[in-house]
């Protein structure tokens, strides 16, 4: 049984949410804050977290960036706030899906099987314990240990950091990571240059396994927030 954790202070909304996934086949836990909800994820683990933006701790995006620094956990926040610079926020930090309340317990459920069955597939394709192998997506070929590149049955060849870019990225397909995130990610904290470097490697790597490099279908760009691989 698939185990969710709901992070919600508004208690009606909680049990609403609860019920509707348990009549589903979910197990799920339940907590009021954001500091209960990082203390539930030490000693559990869940499948998906639920997670509220206002909270009376600590808002969501800060818990959000506390979950992302552990693992990969599908994070669905909900908010009940429509700007679209709170869904660039979250998306941007790192969250699978942003869902403005009021919505229907019926569209909750369906997202929720949505994302985890997402992440299954993930797992199966990209997971820890394939680090020996290649990855295929499409026409494109990674073979990780060789550190080799193929494109329609063609090798191209990619710096090392273009490589260890394309290979983060694809690892975690479909997830929305800023340019000063992929920068720490794999320049470290402590490379001497900026940002900046990240948008000229992925236009270097999109110019070697994209077809038509400004209609990308591997590396996309997610306005305002930054890059993802496209599964």
């Amino acid at each position: 049984m698939k185990k969710i954790l709901i992070v919600e202070d508004d208690q009606s909304i909680a049990n609403l949410q609860r019920d509707y996934l348990e009549l589903s086949g979910y197990s799920v836990k339940m907590v009021n804050s954001g500091s209960a909800g990082l203390k539930a994820l030490k000693e559990e683990e869940f499948q998906l977290i639920i997670l509220d933006i206002m909270l009376p701790d600590m808002d969501g995006f800060e818990v959000l960036k506390k979950v992302r620094e552990q693992d990969d956990t599908p994070v669905l926040l909900v908010s009940a706030r429509a700007e679209e610079i709170y869904k660039i926020n979250g998306l941007g930090l790192g969250a699978d899906d942003y869902i403005t309340k009021p919505f229907s317990s019926g569209e909750l459920v369906a997202r929720v099987g949505a994302h985890l069955k997402k992440f299954e597939r993930m797992k199966e394709r990209f997971g820890k314990g394939s680090e020996g192998s290649s990855i295929q997506v499409r026409g494109l070929e990674i073979q990780k240990d060789a550190r080799r590149v193929f494109v329609n049955g063609n090798e191209v060849v990619l710096a090392q950091k273009e490589f260890d870019l394309l290979l983060f990225l694809l690892q975690h397909a479909n997830r929305v990571f800023g340019k000063e995130e992929l920068f720490e990610r794999i320049w470290g904290m402590d490379a001497m240059s900026d940002a900046s470097t990240v948008t000229v490697h992925i236009a270097r790597i999109r110019e070697k396994i994209e077809e038509t490099p400004s209609k990308p279908q591997y590396i996309g760009t997610v306005w305002g927030s930054g890059y993802r691989f496209m599964v």
